[in-house]
């Protein structure tokens, strides 16, 4: 216990330290005084079905697979917080029953997206401060806004067998959607991660699938669903390489994590030190292992070495001395004889 409070009495010192101007150590933020890696450059691909649309990529029990791929360049602000600059390019294939001289329409949707990406470290944020293990799977989320351009084509056995629908969206701020998602992340090395990512993209209009122009657009797809907004899931394979010469990237290091274990060391240092081991006998508040006179009077002022005090060093302490700032023989409790 009371080593404890032995190093608890520091840290007022420690915290006057690190506030005060004078004694703080500055340097600038660059790239020597880096302690992590912070960019990373990441691409993947995979898989892409139209989902919550008119027009879907599941359709009769089977799945119409469609494909997408994508290059980010991310930066990690904080170990729990990042932003990435997306671009997506890919491709989905749908189908729909509108009636039966249409039979069943089938056409697809071609899409590019950039996208400013946020992505929170779930792992990192709700580690233990205590776990001092080694981790190499960590749990993200995603969630962005960007612009998206596409182009569709849809086809059935009725109007659209010789003049298909087409529709182009050209990428603007008309194009404004929104993304988000979650991904399982493996930090395979100190150069590279490897990812397994679903991303969820919501168009915010009635085209994206090539069901029409407007909700009423013939010949009508636009009505088979009530949903006013089309979306797709994507699912990815990533490989994030991690840019800089440090071991370390930012995404894999818990600060707060670091200064336990560092604590914990520091505690591990101190543990065979013992405070006042052999106690305080005259009770001066001066431990006996470095007390200079051990039998102290009670209630006598000792000076930091436990010797009680004699002010005017006339071999009377003060404690007994009736002149303690005159100098006077022992018989006469400490006053000149002539007082």
């Amino acid at each position: 216990m009371k080593k404890n409070i032995f190093l608890l009495f520091f840290i007022p010192f420690l915290g006057f330290a690190q506030t005060s101007e004078k004694g703080m150590v500055t340097k600038p933020f660059n790239n020597e005084s880096r302690l992590f890696k912070d960019w990373s450059i990441t691409i993947g691909g995979g898989a892409a079905f139209m989902a919550n649309a008119d027009v879907t990529s599941f359709y009769d029990g089977k799945a119409n697979w469609g494909w997408n791929g994508f290059v980010s360049l991310d930066k990690q602000i904080t170990h729990t917080f990042g932003l990435s600059l997306l671009y997506i390019k890919g491709e989905t294939k749908q189908k729909a029953y509108l009636n039966d001289a249409a039979g069943v329409g089938h056409g697809y949707t071609k899409f590019d997206q950039v996208t400013l990406l946020g992505d929170v470290n779930f792992s990192n944020l709700m580690r233990r401060v205590d776990n001092q293990s080694k981790f190499r799977w960590a749990i993200h989320g995603y969630a962005g806004v960007g612009l998206t351009g596409f182009k569709t084509f849809l086809q059935d056995n009725n109007t659209l067998s010789k003049w298909p629908s087409y529709i182009e969206q050209k990428m603007n701020i008309g194009s404004f959607t929104y993304i988000g998602g979650a991904g399982l992340k493996y930090n395979v090395s100190r150069l590279l991660d490897l990812e397994l990512r679903a991303l969820y993209l919501i168009s915010g209009d009635d085209e994206f699938d090539g069901g029409g122009e407007t909700r009423k657009a013939a010949p009508g797809y636009n009505l088979i669903n009530d949903s006013s907004t089309d979306n797709a899931w994507l699912f990815n394979l990533a490989f994030s390489f991690k840019l800089g010469q440090h071991p370390n990237h930012l995404r894999w290091v818990d600060p707060l994590q670091d200064a336990y274990t560092k604590a914990g060391n520091l505690e591990e240092k101190f543990k065979d030190f013992k405070v006042c081991e052999k106690g305080d006998m005259d009770n001066d508040g001066v431990c006996d292992d470095w007390d200079r006179q051990l039998n102290t009077p009670a209630s006598a002022r000792v000076d930091g070495a436990g010797v009680a005090l004699d002010s005017d060093l006339d071999g009377v302490i003060d404690l007994n001395d009736k002149c303690v700032t005159v100098p006077g023989p022992i018989e006469n409790n400490g006053c000149p004889k002539n007082l």
